[in-house]
């Protein structure tokens, strides 16, 4: 498309034919950040989860997510557009449930944004004190504005830059992977004990879970871009379960590694031992000194490339509700050149600017307040918005008859809803283990999520008083 094309088209519609499956994949595995995810989050699940069971931890979320796929790429062939989840809800619950879930998934990614933006600022602020001293939230405010500058863009420009990170941080792994299995493994030897049932099925799964399913988040956004793809109807199914399966195949195969390395017995109590050094002490052993090095650097790649995926997606939530008249008409705007949501993109980039300077003026501390205290909130708020979709796929598949069989519209969707609903009682049971806080704010997060989907619902039925003609509308701006 060139940008001729784009100039003249409607300025509420979003460049079609923009992106590909490749581009929306390295999104929404940009947006799970592998790197982040291995390395930072996985030492915590073996430390105070089921230990050497982590890797069959990932395996059945991976099933539990591929089991909500089905369901939720069948009903993309039929509901589409960028409203993402707030569009699915609004067909199968009703309006007023789809304007409260889109205000939880907006709370959702601009928390994990927040997190990302929090943690992003501390190790730049490490890697670079050897050569000038400056407070994390400097380097915060900096990756925003370059984070800001590549959201104004046309989507395959961002997408491109995330292809590079991906890879980048993919690569590194998979030569400590690569190395382990080469070397021999560790003391124990090689062994698939940790996909065992007893293994698996460990005390502490539950724990190992309420991190292992929060790598999963942003997964779903593959079907923010349905207006841009090229051939939606195909390539958003096949996108979201590539993403999925790599997604699953890769942490498992990595965790799985670490195993190895370690030793089935062993690796518990050295997770335990040093959380930090769990990835790099056998990077430098397997790689050497340069391994790890490397790897530093590429946790901040991995941050700015999960930092940029969540601002595109949280570009196009805002954007959907402007162009449904639920915000702002300016927000359903689009760049006449490059075809972006760019006035939605000025105001998501000022409201994660004014949340990073309330945290900054209240002193709070870069990863213990602001990256756990905000991906513990997303947690929450990711699973409860997917389970209302799982409700949301089931009633609108009762509805409208589409051919599709009893296995995609019901069983699927169900076994899904089960799943979800079970990770979210293990998260809000763990969740001080999850944010490092006992505080009263952070044990607030379940009802504060739930007040926001009420104050949702609540909105659209003064619509329904105050403007029916815009309430009847809700829901339509997609189709």
């Amino acid at each position: 498309m060139t940008l001729q094309s784009i100039a003249d088209g409607p300025t509420d519609r979003l460049a079609k034919n923009s992106v590909g499956l490749a581009h929306i994949v390295f999104f929404v595995v940009a947006a799970a950040a592998p790197l982040t995810a291995v390395v930072g989050a996985t030492p915590a699940a073996f430390a105070f989860g089921n230990g050497a069971g982590v890797p069959g931890a990932f395996v059945l979320a991976g099933i539990l997510y591929l089991l909500f796929s089905v369901g939720f790429t069948a009903m993309s062939r039929h509901v589409g557009g960028a409203g993402a989840f707030y569009t699915y809800i609004t067909h199968g619950i009703g309006k007023p449930a789809g304007v409260g879930g889109a205000l939880m998934a907006l709370v959702t990614y601009s928390a994990v944004q927040i997190a990302v933006y929090g943690l992003f600022g501390l190790f730049m602020a490490g890697a670079m004190a050897p050569l000038v001293e400056l407070p994390w939230w400097v380097w915060s405010f900096a990756a925003l504005v370059v984070v800001h500058v590549c959201g104004q863009r046309n989507i395959a420009f961002s997408g491109a830059i995330l292809g590079v990170c991906m890879i980048a941080e993919i690569a590194i792994l998979l030569l400590l992977d690569i190395g382990i299995v080469l070397s021999g493994g560790g003391p124990e030897g090689f062994g698939f004990t940790s996909f065992s049932p007893a293994t698996v099925f460990a005390p502490g799964l539950g724990v190992a879970l309420v991190f292992v399913v929060g790598s999963y988040i942003g997964f779903e956004a593959t079907a923010i871009f349905g207006e841009e793809a090229e051939n939606p109807e195909k390539t958003i199914p096949r996108a979201t379960y590539v993403a999925v399966l790599l997604i699953t195949g890769f942490y498992a195969f990595s965790t799985w590694a670490i195993v190895q390395f370690y030793g089935p017995t062993a690796v518990q109590p050295t997770a335990e031992a040093g959380l930090e050094a769990f990835y790099f002490t056998a990077t430098d052993t397997i790689l050497g000194p340069w391994a790890s090095q490397v790897m530093n650097i590429l946790l901040i790649t991995s941050l700015f490339a999960c930092v940029l995926s969540f601002h595109n997606t949280l570009n196009r939530y805002f954007f959907a509700l402007g162009r449904e008249g639920l915000a702002f008409k300016l927000l359903g705007k689009v760049h006449p050149m490059h075809g972006s949501p760019y006035i939605a993109g000025m105001l998501q980039s000022a409201i994660a600017t004014v949340v990073l300077v309330l945290f900054i003026l209240a002193g709070a501390d870069p990863y213990t307040v602001v990256f756990s205290w905000m991906s513990a909130l997303a947690v929450i708020g990711i699973l409860t918005v997917q389970a209302l979709v799982s409700v949301a796929i089931i009633l609108f598949f009762r509805k409208v008859k589409t051919g599709h069989g009893v296995w995609t519209t019901m069983i699927a969707p169900a076994l899904g809803l089960a799943g979800l609903l079970g990770a979210l009682a293990l998260v809000i049971a763990n969740l001080s283990l999850l944010s490092g806080s006992e505080s009263l704010i952070v044990k607030s997060f379940p009802y504060l999520i739930v007040l926001i989907g009420l104050i949702g619902a609540a909105f659209a039925m003064q619509i329904r008083k105050a403007k029916p003609e815009l309430y009847a509308s809700l829901g339509k701006a997609f189709e």
